[in-house]
């Protein structure tokens, strides 16, 4: 029997704690691989789930990794020992973590483990949400609010690259949007006050968006519609604002808007990799080329695993957060 390090949630009374234990390296079973990670990703939904977290087994935390290939279970084809890869799946705040081969990618080399870390999850998220659910298409509008978080930033690339014509994005932070422009922003609004959207509907002299990827939910969801054009696609991936908004169906039917709910925590196993998949096909060719990186805030060790949670909830980064494998 082996161990390792990870960073473990420990259920509480007020929510779960983070602690870095040594626990057992996992083994890949039939269709599995075994990765040695490098660096893993944080996610604030992630994070935001510990609050409930109040009873049941301890977990390991994180969703999203770089790092090498170190053994393979029966059947896996495609892949061998030391291939850098990067993968999306569960228990990844560790120095070793099991997946299913098919959440499986192959590393660019111009990415970093840090980089790379930041990819699977966030990419994916907006990847969905823009393009499969969105259906943006060249030369249309696109609004990214929450603009600076990973799905945010993600969202910003993935719309320049999708060839939209305008791309908004909001924060409340005009110093994190003048960071962000190079991104692919052609307009940063500051949001968090009425003239948003005054802004937003001067940019597309009053046709409103087409695509609008919302990470913040129901404190914004009533300005959101109002900003939507004819057939708009309003896409809500996250409900950081709250999950209870009021919708004026006579408004949305007169501009025949779609609202369209996003998560991963309803999808099957095999929706899930048909959504990673779909996001490495369309996208590692563009990181390849150069059109595409992920943006590093910080990095932390293994071992500061609360404190770079602590620093993703203060909402003073700008890019995704890492944690280093020893």
């Amino acid at each position: 029997m082996t161990f390792m390090q990870a960073a473990v949630a420990l259920p509480g009374p007020a929510g779960a704690t983070i602690e870095v234990r040594e626990v057992e390296v996992p083994q890949p079973g039939p269709g599995e691989v075994l990765i040695r990670v490098r660096a893993a990703g944080l996610n604030r939904g992630e994070q935001v789930g510990l609050g409930a977290f109040r009873s049941g087994a301890p977990r390991i935390m994180g969703i999203e990794c770089s790092g090498e290939i170190a053994a393979l279970g029966a059947g896996v084809e495609g892949l061998k020992e030391g291939d850098a890869v990067l993968a999306r799946g569960s228990g990844m705040h560790a120095q070793y973590a099991r997946v299913d081969a098919r959440l499986v990618m192959r590393k660019p080399a111009r990415l970093s483990w840090a980089q790379g870390a930041g990819f699977p999850n966030s990419f994916t998220t907006a990847h969905d949400a823009l393009i499969t659910h969105g259906r943006l298409r060249a030369g249309e509008t696109a609004l990214i609010n929450a603009a600076s978080s990973g799905v945010g930033m993600a969202g910003i690339q993935i719309a320049r690259w999708a060839g939209a014509g305008t791309v908004i994005a909001t924060s409340r932070s005009a110093d994190k949007l003048r960071a962000l422009v190079p991104l692919g922003i052609t307009h940063p609004v500051v949001g968090g006050k009425p003239s948003w959207m005054e802004a937003v509907m001067a940019v597309t002299h009053g046709r409103g968006v087409d695509v609008l990827a919302d990470c913040i939910g129901a404190s914004v969801f009533e300005d959101n519609l109002k900003v939507m054009a004819l057939e708009g696609r309003l896409v809500n991936i996250g409900r950081l604002g709250g999950k209870s908004a009021a919708i004026d169906l006579d408004f949305l039917a007169l501009r025949r808007i779609e609202v369209i709910g996003v998560t991963f925590r309803t999808r099957t196993p095999d929706e899930t990799i048909a959504c990673v998949q779909a996001c490495a096909r369309d996208l590692l060719p563009a990181i390849e080329a150069g059109e595409i990186s992920p943006r590093v805030d910080r990095v932390f060790v293994l071992s500061q695993a609360a404190q770079a949670a602590e620093h993703l909830m203060s909402d003073a980064q700008i890019g995704k957060i890492a944690l280093e494998m020893p």
